[in-house]
């Protein structure tokens, strides 16, 4: 079975157990593909969590989960250096050293759960890991493992006690996911689903997870999918009408504050090939790049006050902005 296949399975079986949110499914497996990190966004009950357990269950792959609350430490998420005594032996020689103790942010699929509840600087302490795949305690550095990902969610309404994500760690998201509520045919189904699961017999048997090979074999087939010239000078153009928006009418520039960073067109390249790669292409198409643009961009863009008083969300000015750029 090609890694194409078995990556199809996994989409699969996590779309079994998330039923009503396709388009979640399918950004979580791009992240994954794409080596990115994910903040989702949706109110509470829509199966943020029970995606990335899924995902996990389905994947070779260790999960850890981190609550986040205002008491949270930075090295709670990362690690610390621990104090060991060793015990005095027969002959009156004893010893310590200090050992590093990792924390959960040592694992393949990290989970950090309502991440805007913990202050600043325990969400700067996801930095370092998110970007570099590493983290730097006492002067020293632990690699993380090679299957790294990050998936964040918050809720978007309850703001209270809660402290906003800095620009830097938005930055390193490749993609801000909304989720809404599921249709009244995948309620049905989600009921049906749950019932199911708690209701008294024999559990079914489990397929075997997907190897952590298959997801590097996968990479590597991405990288080599073609992006042709018009469509890589679409995703710049995309990119600088968010930094020149002048460009394209003054109402334009009056809803724009700041602009994407060269994150957002590179994470939109990757994204780009990695849906294309998920279509069976070797090659990326415009769709391919508008089918994630607002993923990628909703939380690299920051609006102005006449925006607001205009009434605009940031996914309409991605919406003005895509009527705007002419498609190759």
């Amino acid at each position: 079975m090609s890694a194409r296949d078995e990556i199809l399975r996994l989409r699969e079986q996590v779309n079994a157990s998330i039923i009503g949110q396709p388009e979640m499914v399918d950004r979580l497996i791009i992240g994954l593909l794409a080596n990115g990190n994910l903040l989702v966004e949706g109110l509470p009950g829509l199966a943020k969590t029970r995606a990335v357990k899924a995902l996990a269950k389905n994947l070779d792959a260790d999960l850890s989960r981190i609550q986040f609350t205002p008491d949270l430490l930075p090295a709670d998420i990362t690690g610390t250096e621990v104090y060991y005594v060793a015990s005095t032996s027969a002959s009156g020689e004893g010893g310590s050293e200090f050992r590093f103790q990792p924390g959960p942010i040592f694992a393949n699929i990290v989970l950090a759960d309502e991440v805007n509840r913990a202050p600043a600087k325990v969400q700067a302490a996801l930095l370092e890991a998110m970007e570099e795949r590493q983290v730097t305690i006492a002067g020293t550095t632990h690699p993380l493992p090679e299957l790294f990902m990050v998936m964040a969610t918050q809720n978007p309404i309850e703001q209270e006690g809660t402290y906003p994500l800095p620009e830097a760690q938005m930055d390193r998201f490749m993609m801000h996911v909304e989720v809404g509520y599921p249709d009244e045919a995948s309620e049905a189904k989600v009921i049906e689903l749950v019932r199911d699961e708690t209701s008294a017999g024999p559990s079914r048997e489990d397929p075997p997870p997907v190897a952590q090979a298959v997801v590097f074999e996968a990479r590597a087939e991405i990288d080599q999918i073609q992006v042709a010239k018009p469509i890589l000078q679409y995703i710049v153009d995309l990119v600088f009408a968010t930094r020149n928006p002048e460009r394209y009418g003054e109402k334009l520039k009056s809803w724009i504050l700041l602009g994407a960073s060269p994150r957002a067109g590179i994470h939109l390249d990757r994204a780009s090939r990695t849906r294309a790669w998920l279509e069976g292409r070797d090659y990326v198409t415009p769709e391919d790049v508008r089918a994630l643009l607002h993923d990628v961009m909703r939380h690299r863009i920051s609006l102005s006050y006449e925006a607001s008083a205009d009434g605009m969300t940031t996914n309409q000015v991605i919406d003005e902005i895509a009527k705007l750029i002419a498609v190759p």
